[in-house]
């Protein structure tokens, strides 16, 4: 796992490895990050065409991206609290559901900002 004894560049290229191991693992295993990424990659261009400045454009695909870095982390709390137990307990429950509150709250703040940006256009 972590290698204390690398630096600089060897550093960086260990982290990135283990950086596309989590999304191989995450793309595997994690249905709603497929479906999640499935959307994006479409909307990312349509982001970027429909935007009519760079903070335009920038909001419209932060928004989008925002949502597979919750998603993200939603898995790694879900995978950590499933390793120390599959019974049922209130605080496992409690951790699950706030994690997927927050996968909600990214894809809620994704619409506002579409909506914000892209309704007075066509109003």
């Amino acid at each position: 796992m972590a290698n204390n004894n690398a630096h600089g560049w060897q550093r960086v290229i260990y982290a990135f490895g283990h950086s596309m191991r989590g999304l191989k693992a995450c793309w595997r295993l994690e249905e709603a990050f497929r479906q999640e990424l499935i959307i994006l990659v479409p909307l990312l261009p349509i982001g970027l065409w429909l935007g009519a400045s760079p903070v335009e454009r920038a909001m419209l695909v932060g928004s989008l991206l925002l949502v597979p870095v919750v998603e993200l982390l939603n898995s790694a709390i879900e995978a950590n609290v499933d390793r120390i137990g599959l019974e049922r307990h209130e605080l496992s429950g409690r951790a699950k559901d706030i994690a997927s509150a927050a996968v909600f709250m990214s894809i809620l703040f994704a619409v506002v900002i579409w909506l914000l940006i892209l309704v007075p256009k066509w109003l």
